[in-house]
């Protein structure tokens, strides 16, 4: 005899059982990736470089002045100008970093390179040397500390004439604010403009 097929409606699947081990697993990553982690690594760099760590900040007479990592607007003619900025609605503007994303044929960007050719010329008429062209472009960061050093040996007899210094000394400050290509043979020589001009500052003020 045949007996009818009987069918039964499938039992629902109990997910209690993982739900627990997902839980615990998901409140452990949070706490060591959330929590621990960026505790440690807070730690060891306040620890180990704490002056990187809090932003390689400039102090002078107690006062903070800048930092190490950010360039600043120089436009008096006894200090050494830095690279330009492309940041808004400020020059060097770290919460808008970025370039002036022109191409080196758009009519904007010739004229504002002639207009700050224009600038360094009026501030220093007996020049006639090669403009360097990180005096006149902007970097890619738009908070570029840096110049070149040729950059800085263009500005030393205009420094050196308003401040009243031999070019010698102004020069001396430069090779001692020079800072060499990265392990040696990574990028060029580059002078931090801040940290000179604090230097010549405390010199002979402008």
């Amino acid at each position: 005899m045949n007996h009818p097929i009987q069918t039964t409606a499938p039992e629902p699947d109990d997910k209690s059982p993982l739900l627990r081990p997902a839980l615990v697993l998901f409140v452990v990553l949070s706490l060591l990736t959330g929590l621990l982690y960026p505790l440690l690594v807070t730690g060891v760099a306040q620890a180990a470089f704490p002056h990187q760590a809090n932003g390689s900040l400039i102090q002078r007479d107690g006062q903070t002045v800048g930092s190490k990592l950010i360039g600043q607007p120089f436009s008096q003619p006894g200090h050494l100008w830095s690279r330009p900025s492309a940041t808004a609605p400020m020059a060097y503007n770290a919460a808008a970093s970025g370039g002036s994303n022109l191409g080196p044929g758009h009519p904007a960007l010739a004229e504002a390179v002639q207009a700050r050719i224009g600038a360094l010329r009026a501030a220093d008429p007996a020049n006639t040397a090669p403009v360097p062209v990180d005096l006149v472009t902007a970097s890619a960061s738009g908070l570029d500390p840096h110049i070149s050093l040729a950059a800085a040996r263009y500005q030393v007899a205009r420094v050196a004439r308003v401040r009243g210094l031999p070019a010698e000394q102004v020069n001396a400050l430069v090779d001692q604010h020079t800072e060499g290509a990265w392990l040696g043979f990574m990028g060029e020589a580059r002078v931090n403009v801040l940290a000179l001009n604090l230097a010549l500052d405390a010199q002979a003020r402008p």
